[in-house]
């Protein structure tokens, strides 16, 4: 399960399908598992619509090609922007001298080192995946606020960017996976600041016990897996930061019984590190595992990485100023990024009356529609009502570049921009 969402962007272990993509190429072979049959949208994928090419050249992810009009649609229920798009098949957790890679490989060598290769490693599956998947599969209810069009990217009714990597969690069990480890870019809409971007990635950690591994010990299934469970993130927490002082937190999750959260104390404060338990049966069940029990544990890279290179701002992953990628070697944890961007932000406020449908993560799709990764913070600074019962709220975004200066001409632009969409795609009356 994903567990790390109150460090690195929502996920479900924290603070608060007809598609043709829902396939995935298993590691161990040479061809795809469908997860649901090629629906009239699925052909698209690969074959020319009408006989005209799709508007942008696909992506392969997975071993599935995905075009634009695949993802981004004229469609109701679809709310996934062109900036999203243009961020798949980034794959930052590939790149082996990128932090977010680096990090990756140093959880790889642990889970090497102290388990003889046995867990598994998925870091390519198709990042669209059904509701289902990623929803129901991992006991999700039905109302909970994760499933809106307010948090989740919808390609259509029943297919969506997942949300978090325990969407494959289902899939890798009925293929008979004990032992996996899964990474990848998830998606989330999210507000704009220093640690919060609309894609972020994830890496979950699983493992089953079978009766005989447990038996002998003394202890119930539950126990025996919790324990384990300790002792693996433990030793995983003093591989990334060394001698630090830890402490368990009880906490709640749907698909974990009990459920964790592991602190650090790291440079003077405590940290949240990741969210783990050990998995309810109904889960295992639906999969196969009739008689076992599992651990799961999931943990936001972005979060971590940010903390161990000592990186600001979250933007600067997607950054490809040699400035940046330049300072990062393969296989080096200890680099610390040394900030070469002394640029000022630039501040401008707008107020409007909002409506009854209003959310701030739609203003904040607007804002990066407009300004993309030149948009710092989105920040409500003041609100009221009024005595006919509108209500007025004032956004002061701040524009920065984090490799150049950006002149009055351009910022000026971007505020109207930003200003006419707000208008009318949120339909709010300025003021």
């Amino acid at each position: 399960m994903t567990m790390a969402m109150s460090i690195a962007q929502f996920t479900f272990f924290s603070r608060a399908a007809s598609s043709s993509f829902l396939h995935r190429t298993n590691a161990r072979f040479n061809q795809f598992t469908f997860s649901t049959p090629f629906s009239t949208a699925a052909a698209t994928c690969t074959r020319k619509k009408n006989g005209r090419l799709p508007v942008m050249s696909a992506l392969e992810l997975g071993g599935v090609k995905i075009a634009r009009d695949d993802v981004v649609r004229d469609d109701p229920t679809n709310n996934v922007p062109d900036s999203i798009f243009s961020k798949l098949g980034m794959q930052l957790h590939k790149r082996n001298q990128h932090p977010i890679g680096i990090l990756k490989n140093a959880i790889y060598e642990y889970f090497d080192a102290n388990y003889s290769n046995k867990f598994d490693k998925f870091d390519d599956l198709c990042p669209l995946v059904s509701v289902k998947q990623n929803f129901d599969d991992v006991l999700v209810p039905a109302d909970h606020i994760s499933r809106s069009y307010n948090d989740t990217y919808y390609v259509d009714s029943q297919t969506v960017l997942r949300c978090h990597t325990s969407a494959h969690q289902a899939e890798l069990l009925r293929d008979g996976h004990t032992h996996f480890l899964v990474t990848g870019d998830v998606y989330r809409r999210d507000s704009i600041d220093s640690t919060h971007y609309p894609v972020f990635h994830q890496m979950e950690g699983f493992r089953v016990f079978s009766p005989k591994e447990w038996e002998a010990s003394g202890l119930d299934g539950t126990s025996y897996a919790a324990d384990d469970l300790k002792k693996c993130l433990e030793g995983l927490a003093r591989h990334l930061f060394g001698a630090v002082e830890m402490r368990w937190i009880d906490a709640y999750f749907p698909f974990t019984n009990p459920s964790f959260e592991l602190e650090i104390y790291f440079q003077e404060k405590w940290m949240e590190v990741l969210g783990c338990g050990v998995t309810e049966q109904e889960i295992l069940r639906n999969n196969g595992q009739l008689d076992s029990v599992a651990w799961a544990f999931g943990l936001g890279l972005e979060r971590l990485a940010m903390v161990l290179f000592d990186i600001p701002d979250i933007r600067l992953f997607w950054s490809n100023d040699e400035r940046f990628t330049s300072q990062f070697t393969k296989g080096k944890m200890g680099i610390k990024f040394k900030p070469f961007s002394k640029f000022p932000p630039c501040y401008k406020d707008m107020s409007f009356w909002i409506n009854e449908s209003f959310t701030e993560n739609n203003l904040c799709e607007v804002v990066r529609g407009v300004a993309g990764d030149l948009a710092e913070e989105v920040q409500l600074i003041d609100n009221f009502t009024n005595k006919k019962g509108m209500t007025s709220h004032c956004y002061r975004i701040a524009y920065r570049s984090m490799e150049r200066s950006l002149t009055d001409e351009e910022i000026n632009e971007l505020q109207r921009k930003v200003r006419e969409q707000v208008e009318t795609k949120l339909n709010v009356e300025l003021r």
